[in-house]
C-alpha cells in the first residue's frame, strides 16, 4: 500500500508506476508530462522501497540525495509513505478517450494556429482551467493545454505552436480542415488555480504556454472569490509578431506586462525574461502565488529567481512544456 500525506492510501500493481496507480483509483496526484522530465510530481519519499521504471531527468543530485522521487518514474517494492496528496477538485474528473472533429482553425501568428474542437453531441466531457488533452492523430499523440475555461457551447480550444520537422505540426499547419476526425484523451494535469487567499497574483507565460494561463484568468474572472488586491501578468515572447493575442476582456485591476526577449529596435515594452522583469521591482513575494506555463528554462528560472524575493515552493505552480517522444506539450 502506498500512503499519503492525507491518511489515504491506495494499491500498486507491480510495474506500475505510482501516478498511474493513484490516477486508476481515482487519486490525482501533481503531474504533467509523465515522462520524468517537468518535475511536477516530485515527491517526498518517506517510507518505503521504490525502483525506477524511467529517468528521474527533472530531478537533480541534491534532490535525490535528500530522498525526493518523480511518482511518474517509480514503482513500489514495498508498502510506502509519500508527502504528496490527493488534490480533491480535480480527482473526480474521469480521464477518457473520445472523437472529436475540428470546428474550426484559425492562424493567428505565422506559427500559431487556434483550433476549436468539438466532441459528440450532449458528450458531457468535464475539466477545469488549466488542465490539457491529449490529441491522437494518425497513431500520433500530443499534448496541448487547454486555451479556455470551460465554454458554453463545450468547443475545446487549442493554441499550438509550429515545430519544425513536427508529425503533428505538419498536419495542423498543412493538411488540417474544418471537420476532421480526431480523437482525445483527457482532461490531463494537475495545473489549475488552487483555493488560496493570496494578496498577490502572479501569471508568467511564455509563447503559447498563454494557453492555460488565459484558462485560469478566465476561470478567476467568472468566479464567484474576490479578486486579489493584485493581479498580474507577464507574457513573454521572442518576437513581437509572437504576441498574438489581446487582453480585451480583462478587469482592469490586471495589470498585463508583455516581455520581449529578442532583439527588436523598435520595441518599446519590457525587455528579458519574464521572471527578471518581475524581479527587477525588488518585490516581497512572501504573501504571492506563482502560476508559471511555457518553456522548461523558464520555469527553472523562475524557481530560482523569486525564492531570493520570499516565494514559497508551496505557492509556485507550474506546467513545464517538454519534448519527449510520444508526450511533446505545446
Amino acid at each position: 500500500m502506498i500512503r499519503l500525506r492525507s491518511g489515504k492510501e491506495f494499491g500498486a500493481e507491480p510495474g506500475q508506476s505510482i501516478l498511474n496507480a493513484a490516477l486508476s483509483q481515482s487519486l490525482a496526484l501533481e503531474y504533467s508530462c509523465r515522462n520524468g522530465n517537468c518535475g511536477v510530481c516530485k515527491t517526498s519519499i518517506i517510507v518505503g522501497e521504490s525502483e525506477l521504471l524511467r529517468p528521474e531527468i527533472a530531478l537533480s543530485a541534491d534532490d535525490v540525495a535528500a530522498g525526493f522521487g518523480l511518482t511518474c518514474c517509480r514503482t513500489a517494492t514495498s508498502d510506502m509513505a509519500i508527502g504528496s496528496d490527493d488534490l480533491a477538485r480535480i480527482s473526480h474528473l474521469a480521464i477518457r478517450t473520445l472523437p472529436a472533429r475540428i470546428s474550426s482553425i484559425d492562424l493567428l501568428a505565422p506559427d500559431v494556429v487556434r483550433v476549436l474542437l468539438r466532441l459528440p453531441p450532449r458528450t458531457d466531457f468535464a475539466y477545469v482551467a488549466g488542465q490539457f488533452i491529449d490529441v491522437i492523430w494518425n497513431g500520433v499523440r500530443r499534448s496541448y493545454s487547454l486555451a479556455s475555461a470551460p465554454r458554453e457551447d463545450g468547443l475545446l480550444e487549442l493554441h499550438i505552436r509550429a515545430f519544425a520537422n513536427g508529425v503533428l505540426s505538419g498536419y495542423w499547419f498543412s493538411q488540417a480542415k474544418p471537420n476532421d476526425l480526431l480523437r482525445i484523451e483527457g482532461p490531463l494535469g494537475t495545473f489549475y488555480r488552487r483555493d488560496d487567499a493570496a494578496e498577490r497574483l502572479i501569471f508568467l507565460a511564455t509563447g503559447t504556454g498563454l494557453a492555460p494561463v488565459k484558462a485560469l484568468i478566465e476561470d478567476l474572472v467568472a468566479s464567484a472569490d474576490s479578486m486579489p488586491p493584485s493581479v498580474e501578468v507577464y507574457w513573454g515572447n521572442r518576437t513581437a509578431q509572437d504576441f498574438y493575442w489581446e487582453p480585451v476582456d480583462l478587469p482592469t485591476g490586471v495589470a498585463f506586462t508583455r516581455v520581449l526577449s529578442g532583439a527588436d529596435p523598435d520595441w518599446v515594452g519590457a525587455r528579458g525574461h519574464v521572471q527578471n522583469v518581475l524581479a527587477a521591482g525588488g518585490p516581497d513575494l512572501s504573501s504571492a502565488t506563482v502560476y508559471a506555463c511555457g518553456s522548461q528554462a523558464m520555469i527553472l528560472g523562475a524557481q530560482a529567481v523569486l525564492r531570493d524575493y520570499g516565494l514559497q515552493d508551496h505557492n509556485f505552480h507550474y506546467d513545464a512544456f517538454v519534448e519527449s517522444g510520444d508526450l511533446d506539450q505545446s
